[in-house]
């Protein structure tokens, strides 16, 4: 356990890729320096009893509240840092974390940077805490320090979006939150778009509600509000509802279901010794150059195994509309959009950052571990979709008659 933070200090080193010493010590001054910021806010918090600039109701004398700030430079193994101490009025407040970091520096920096990236319970974070620096933060205050980012992580799901996204996947993770005194399995789904310079980006993530075409409308109206006034195409795994969702909010749309999960659920109940022998079929369907070749093989497909699976062969022709989309762009499009490998890319990422929390007190507490997850996994998209000049230009001509960005 007492290597964790170690390993997560250099996971996020690595993935900053910084070009020199100064660009490093500088990104962690400045986390150290917000870190312990908003740990001496909750603990003045505590200290008075009440939020900031919140005055005591109906008491005779005057109380205690706050009385500005007084600047300190604590000296830190990353060199001097600046940092602006909570005051009260009556002088009695004394930061904890300060006082105990000036007589035991070592290794203090390398916490607060674990803490502030890492999944740690709160309970955990109490405990290293108290371990490794003999100061008593207990799991409630932690609970008020990650709770202090909230307006950080609403700010995120509300900012402005771009105008135009090629393309807009969504998929969905599922966690368990605590809910009327019981664990409830919530959904979190999660919207990444591709930006018409070819890069990545969250575009939000909504959590616990049921999948309806209600719900879409909700989600694309959303978008819609933020600015995202086009999507050329979106990418999803037959979500429900989606495709009543965007002809309302996104007309001229298109809508892509993923190749990989169609077939998942297509053969979910075909007999083991005949699952390589349909796959192999299914694969000339979705291999076809043309959409004439691949409804050839679709034909060929159903009137071989109809009668044998006819649920397989159903499903693959009530849903051929959506399926086929993929078939009217170019090969170089068509690797990018006829799978969500993108966004099971992303949700296998947060999994990995979670998996140390099986469950979540309330759903502000995923939002604020996926928020925190989502920043952490963008640093590292520095480069754009494969071959995104040759995508980008065959976009321009096909979609020469929507707007440009």
């Amino acid at each position: 356990m007492n290597t964790a933070p170690q390993e997560l200090l250099k996971e996020y080193v690595q993935s900053q890729h910084f070009t020199s010493t100064a660009e490093i010590m500088a990104a962690m001054k400045e986390m150290f320096r917000d870190v312990v910021q908003t740990v001496m806010e909750v603990e003045m918090d505590e200290e008075l009893g009440r939020e900031r600039c919140q005055r005591a109701e109906g008491a005779v004398t005057a109380p205690n509240y706050r009385n500005g700030y007084s600047r300190k430079t604590v000296k830190t193994q990353l060199g001097e840092v600046d940092i602006k101490v909570p005051r009260d009025r009556n002088g009695s407040y004394e930061p904890k974390i300060i006082g105990k970091y000036s007589r035991n520096a070592d290794g203090m920096e390398e916490k607060i940077l674990a803490l502030y990236s890492c999944g740690m319970s709160q309970r955990d974070i109490a405990e290293q805490i108290k371990e490794l620096y003999d100061v008593e933060i207990s799991p409630d205050l932690v609970t008020k320090i990650t709770e202090k980012i909230m307006p950080e992580v609403t700010a995120w799901q509300n900012r402005p979006l771009e105008a135009v996204y090629p393309f807009i996947f969504m998929d969905a993770i599922h966690y368990k939150v605590r809910e009327d005194h019981r664990y409830v399995t919530k959904a979190a789904y999660v919207v990444l778009g591709i930006t018409m310079d070819g890069r990545k980006d969250i575009l939000g993530v909504w959590i616990g509600e049921h999948e309806s075409s209600k719900f879409w409308l909700n989600v694309l109206n959303d978008l819609k509000s933020r600015g995202v006034m086009d999507v050329y195409l979106f990418c999803t795994d037959g979500l429900c509802g989606m495709m009543e969702a965007i002809r309302a909010v996104y007309p001229q749309s298109r809508l892509q279901r993923c190749i990989v999960h169609q077939i998942r659920s297509s053969t979910r109940f075909v007999s083991w010794k005949d699952v390589k022998q349909v796959a192999a079929d299914l694969k000339k369907i979705y291999t076809s150059v043309t959409l004439d070749e691949a409804e050839e093989n679709l034909l060929r497909f159903s009137e071989k195994w109809r009668k044998q699976y006819p649920s397989c062969v159903k499903s693959w022709e009530e849903n051929w509309e959506v399926l086929s989309t993929f078939y009217e762009y170019p090969p170089e499009v068509r690797k990018i959009i006829y799978t969500t490998n993108i966004i099971e890319g992303l949700n296998r990422q947060f999994r990995q950052i979670t998996k140390n929390k099986p469950s979540f007190t309330n759903d502000d507490s995923l939002r604020r571990m996926l928020y925190l997850a989502s920043q952490r996994i963008t640093k590292r998209w520095r480069t754009r979709c494969q071959n995104w000049d040759l995508v980008l230009s065959q976009l321009e001509i096909m979609f020469s008659d929507r707007a440009a960005g």
